[in-house]
């Protein structure tokens, strides 16, 4: 059943409802396809981009939808209830877009923030290295200054869209100085020097290219540096407060399909003369799985709203994608339980809602390091 919703507005409503049609008429036909074969989506990428769903949270201004989060993620949680792949991909190009929208100078915004919302291009997101996932600040690749551009040299792992987005946000170090000495960078993705390697091979997310950036000699303008040398940690940790309410909503959409699907077919198998939902085992078990997903939803939309007054919310981000990717994890697990054998089966779909789900708690910062990152604000 899909979601309950409370906008605030009924234009948000009417993009709620304009968003269900086009996942069922261009999607959900397509994702099991699309999982199976580990094809990656970039014709439904474009369908929502023309549609406007690509760059719901960034001005009107700038070709955005100006909406506020407490909607886009709203939007976003039906993106991922029909497919967590492009779920996944929607807040990643969101995130990839941030850097510009709050550090790039004006001109930088007027002339390339247009064509990145169109819904025509694609974003990712650079910031991880084998060595430096947890710990960017620990980063190795390079950004050396060499006149009015910047050389970089090194590798980002783990890129969301590796070598099938149109731009990349990347950071780079530019200086020893620690995490002082990062800078960030919009780089597009024909210039020479950068490749991709082989995708990475996944328990999940099959929908969704991951993959290693190779760095050798790519010569950036430094027009293309967003903010000022130093500034990009900064700027990328900023990102990732916006993007784990992303990741928050991708989550709770995953559970709620799992949920629905577990609820479908306890009322349809029988043992003992009756549908296993009358059991009172089983239906516990679900009562359980329901208000996971209702406290997660909660819990998101609660600190989108604190983002949405511009109030600080760093620390109910990271609570919100805990409780969100924790619950999933388990309302995934118990879908499968469920469905019993049948759901330990690629007959039905919630053996790769349990795939997908792990991976939620581990990017955007494991949900190690939001316990760390709650922490400190309580010690402050």
């Amino acid at each position: 059943m899909p979601a309950t919703r409370h906008l605030p507005t009924e234009e948000a409503s009417d993009l709620v409802d304009l968003t269900r049609d086009i996942l069922s008429k261009e999607v959900q036909p397509k994702v099991s396809h699309i999982e199976l074969t580990a094809e990656f989506p970039r014709d439904l990428f474009r369908t929502l981009g023309r549609a406007g769903l690509l760059s719901l949270p960034y001005p009107e201004e700038f070709g955005g939808g100006g909406q506020p989060y407490e909607v886009y993620l709203q939007v976003l949680e039906e993106i991922a209830a029909v497919s967590a792949s492009i779920g996944v991909g929607v807040s990643v190009h969101a995130l990839s877009c941030f850097g510009l929208y709050t550090a790039g100078a004006d001109e930088q915004k007027e002339d390339w923030l247009p064509q990145m919302l169109s819904g025509e291009q694609l974003g990712a997101y650079c910031l991880s290295e084998a060595h430096a996932g947890s710990d960017p600040a620990a980063m190795r690749t390079r950004a050396v200054r060499d006149g009015d551009s910047y050389v970089i040299n090194g590798a980002k792992a783990w890129t969301t869209h590796g070598g099938e987005a149109d731009f990349y946000k990347v950071m780079a170090r530019t200086s020893d100085d620690g995490g002082r000495g990062i800078s960030c960078f919009l780089v597009p993705a024909e210039v020479p020097g950068l490749t991709a390697d082989t995708p990475e091979q996944k328990m999940g997310l099959m929908g969704s290219t991951t993959a290693t950036m190779l760095f050798d000699n790519v010569k950036v303008p430094v027009a293309r540096r967003l903010g000022d040398e130093g500034q990009g940690l900064p700027i990328a940790l900023a990102g990732l407060d916006a993007g784990r309410l992303g990741i928050a909503a991708v989550a709770t959409g995953l559970a709620q399909s799992a949920l629905d699907a577990a609820i479908a077919y306890a009322k349809q198998r029988e043992t003992f003369g009756r549908a296993i939902i009358d059991h009172q085992g089983l239906g516990f078990l679900l009562a359980d799985m329901s208000a996971a997903v209702e406290s997660a939803r909660a819990t998101y939309l609660a600190a989108a709203r604190l983002k949405d007054a511009s109030r600080p919310f760093s620390r109910q981000a990271s609570i919100a994608k805990i409780v969100c990717t924790d619950n999933a994890m388990r309302v995934t697990t118990d879908a499968v339980q469920v469905l019993g054998g049948a759901g330990y089966t690629r007959d039905f779909p919630v053996e790769r809602y349990m795939r997908e789900a792990k991976v939620m708690q581990i990017f955007e910062g494991t949900n190690q390091i939001q316990r760390l990152v709650i922490a400190r604000d309580l010690a402050r």
